[in-house]
């Protein structure tokens, strides 16, 4: 199959959505986006100006919580009523399967919305908490019928959970009979000398000629800093020409931090809150900043909308806190996805 040179050109589009609020704001909708981006592989943050981790942000990062992985997982195992009784408060179980496989499972789903004109890919979604799914209705047999008989499925599974009480021992003991392991996220720590950064103001969401770099210049830059890509743009460089936007200005040193792991989106709130905290004494910081990124092969992105991978998988949002607690809040997809919210 050949294909056009012009088609090789064009770049995979890719969508940035930024909106600026205030922390404190009545209506500030900072938190409920981040709940709202459950699937999260990992975090970082950059503060300026920082040579040292003050404890109540090392605190969060300690007790940044477990997550579970277990391998050959039936899928059925996710439908029974001594799972959901046991763990679900609210939820869905979302299907992705190719063509073949909607088929054999005969259980009621969509097209992928990314399929194009020959549906390839098909997307079943089970409510877990619909009253009309209780142990003894045809739906709820007729669900577990096509998952553990008709088209029994198994995967490896990352598992994690929100609860105040100590219930991590729950899933270990709830899963025991399979191949069940515990993992902590993992969290690394830099800091970087003599950091040319743009400088920002956060009334100036779109940056004012020769004064401040807009969110998009930010966002490509934070990019390059948080991927340790050389920001020098020397003429004999042939692995990146990337620069600090201007107007910039050179820190010291700064701080940077990155947790990789299965991370759910309640630690993330505590984090960002402490970053707000960071401001609570003066700082020589004029901003910090929080980036998050989704797995790249998650069903979903943002609540419930189809995320597809085929051409990157990225999504990401990443917060500009300001010293008076202004903020920036980048939402990024690419191809395949719906408007961040």
């Amino acid at each position: 199959m050949s294909v056009p040179l012009r088609r090789l050109r064009e770049t995979p589009r890719h969508l940035l959505v930024c909106e600026k609020s205030h922390m404190r704001h009545e209506r500030s909708r900072h938190a409920a986006h981040v709940r709202s981006h459950a699937y999260n592989c990992r975090v970082s943050f950059l503060i300026p100006e920082c040579g040292i981790l003050p404890e109540a942000l090392k605190s969060v990062i300690t007790d940044i919580g477990e997550y579970y992985l277990v391998k050959n997982l039936s899928l059925h195992e996710l439908v029974t009523h001594e799972f959901i009784n046991t763990f679900v408060k609210k939820g869905k179980l979302i299907i992705s399967v190719d063509k073949d496989t909607y088929e054999e499972l005969g259980l009621q789903g969509r097209p992928s919305q990314y399929s194009g004109k020959k549906v390839m890919r098909y997307i079943v979604t089970i409510d877990l908490t619909d009253s009309a799914f209780d142990p003894d209705s045809k739906k709820h047999k007729r669900v577990l019928w096509a998952l553990k008989e008709k088209k029994p499925l198994e995967f490896d599974f990352l598992l994690s959970w929100h609860n105040k009480g100590a219930e991590g021992s729950t899933l270990m003991s709830y899963f025991s009979k399979n191949q069940i392991q515990a993992h902590q996220p993992k969290a690394t720590f830099s800091t970087l000398r003599n950091l040319q950064c743009p400088v920002l103001h956060s009334n100036e969401l779109h940056g004012k000629l020769e004064e401040s770099c807009s969110a998009q210049e930010l966002f490509e830059w934070l990019g390059a800093v948080c991927n340790k890509v050389g920001l020098d743009n020397k003429s004999f460089s042939f692995l990146s020409t990337c620069c600090c936007p201007q107007p910039s200005t050179v820190v010291e040193q700064a701080y940077l931090c990155t947790i990789t792991g299965f991370i759910l989106p309640e630690k993330i709130i505590q984090l960002l809150e402490q970053l707000c905290c960071y401001f609570d004494e003066p700082k020589l910081a004029q901003w910090v900043t929080l980036t998050v990124h989704g797995f790249a092969d998650s069903p979903v992105s943002w609540r419930e909308s189809e995320h597809g991978f085929q051409k990157g998988g990225e999504n990401l949002y990443n917060f500009v806190v300001f010293r008076n607690l202004d903020y920036w809040l980048q939402m990024a997809v690419g191809a395949n996805d719906d408007c961040p919210p």
